[in-house]
């Protein structure tokens, strides 16, 4: 998460929304008094006790609306990306298993234990979108959501609306596979639709 007081805005990193590489390009704007709190690549934490124990940088709107106080949160532009649920369970499934062959080898028996047989439910990055954007009622709070779909124009209009100058966006740890829809059997997608069921209706997102 970054919070810019020079530029007025929250940037909630929803993590495999290629959080790193919107990161990169807002770090060249922050001022001296805006903060960031991230884990990976980079290694900062906010400024309060309790935000900064936790070891890593993927925090909700509610989790830091507290330490900004309501005025100073109502009035800044929050944003965030989000992705394609099925898309996105994949790639945390590459990601988990990144450090051998199995997800190559046997893609859908991952999917299927990480899904049915030992769902890691406190896993920050198996959590759904919407609960790092919305408040206790479940109401969204963020702004502006931009797609990783369309990285480059989301980034540019929020860029125009927060008042910075846009730039390309490199990509950061990201890797290659096939398209997410060649992964998926009929229950696996049913799985998914499941699971991150209010993600898919809040976001738009269908198969």
């Amino acid at each position: 998460m970054i919070v810019s007081h020079q530029h007025r805005f929250v940037f909630a990193a929803i993590p495999k929304t290629g959080t790193h590489s919107v990161r990169q390009a807002l770090r060249t704007h922050l001022g001296a008094e805006d903060i960031e709190q991230v884990g990976l690549f980079v290694n900062k934490r906010f400024p309060y006790d309790e935000l900064a124990q936790i070891k890593h940088g993927h925090l909700s709107l509610q989790q830091v609306r507290p330490f900004l106080g309501e005025e100073r949160f109502a009035s800044y532009f929050k944003f965030a990306f989000v992705r394609n649920p099925y898309d996105r369970f994949v790639s945390y499934c590459a990601f988990m298993m990144r450090n051998g062959d199995v997800f190559t080898r046997e893609p859908q028996a991952v999917m299927r234990h990480m899904l049915f047989l030992d769902p890691p439910e406190q896993h920050i990055l198996f959590q759904s979108q919407h609960s790092f954007l919305v408040d206790e009622g479940g109401t969204l709070m963020a702004d502006m959501v931009g797609r990783v779909e369309e990285m480059q124009a989301s980034y540019d209009a929020l860029c125009s609306r927060i008042g910075i100058s846009s730039q390309s966006l490199e990509k950061v740890n990201s890797t290659s596979r096939r398209g997410y829809r060649d992964y998926y059997d009929g229950e696996l997608k049913q799985g998914v639709e499941r699971r991150y069921s209010r993600d898919l209706q809040l976001f738009g997102y269908e198969f």
